[in-house]
């Protein structure tokens, strides 16, 4: 266990696989109490038990990042169960990408209300409770994408630029006692070539991860770092990639 992260209570987005599902169980592993949003209940239902039968404590609610309600009683779960909530990981995201002549206006928008606008449900709901206990600790998981853009990414890219300002604004906002992170990673060993429309693309993206890609539990140890800091130490950004991308 750290103990700068044994005991405090976090809140994690998409949760229910990749990057969130491999913080969760770090995180539970560390001593904290996670308390788990996604979308599915089924994983969350699996990946709680796990984590109860490694010893750890944690709850679950299925939550749509795009509906502010959802995140808001994600917030209100934790503070209700555990008495705090001490860290808000927001880390579900989209990536529907495609040449922007294709049009799809659908996936534009979702990328939209996944990727920025769940970032901001989840300022809204937690950032009261962080200002009512003088602590607590914003984390975002954005993406190099949000650095540079290529052919095909320009809507996913513009989400991840918009978080890593959302969050510096953030930052600058939060004062003393409130900290913010941002963790960028490049290409990672997740699902999220299932939801490419083109086929091609689809399949080169997923070859690219096949080849190259980082574990999502590298991605979860960033997040650690940040959250294992001490209380005065602010790690406002982490970008890491696999050594093979470019």
């Amino acid at each position: 266990m750290s103990a700068s992260i044994d005991g405090k209570v976090v809140a994690i987005t998409g949760a229910s696989s990749g990057i969130g599902e491999a913080t969760a169980r770090l995180l539970a592993a560390r001593g904290a109490r996670v308390v788990l949003g996604a979308r599915r209940p089924g994983p969350l239902v699996e990946l709680t038990e796990s984590i109860e039968r490694a010893g750890g404590r944690s709850i679950w609610r299925a939550t749509n990042v795009a509906r502010r309600a959802d995140v808001q009683a994600l917030v209100d779960l934790a503070v209700e169960h555990f008495g705090r909530l001490d860290v808000f990981v927001s880390n579900a995201g989209v990536m529907p990408i495609s040449p922007l002549d294709e049009l799809r206006v659908d996936d534009w928008d979702r990328m939209v209300d996944v990727n920025i606008k769940g970032v901001l449900h989840g300022i809204a709901a937690a950032l009261p409770v962080f200002r009512a206990q003088s602590s607590g600790h914003f984390v975002t998981t954005a993406s190099t994408a949000g650095f540079k853009t290529v052919p095909n990414q320009a809507v996913y890219s513009g989400t991840k630029f918009a978080v890593r300002a959302i969050c510096d604004g953030l930052r600058q906002e939060a004062g003393a006692s409130i900290r913010v992170s941002v963790v960028s990673p490049g290409i990672v060993s997740t699902s999220f070539a299932d939801s490419i429309p083109d086929e091609r693309l689809r399949a080169a993206l997923a070859d690219l991860r096949d080849e190259i890609a980082l574990s999502p539990v590298a991605v979860a140890e960033a997040i650690a770092f940040a959250v294992s800091c001490p209380p005065e130490v602010d790690v406002n950004e982490i970008v890491l990639r696999p050594t093979a991308q470019a």
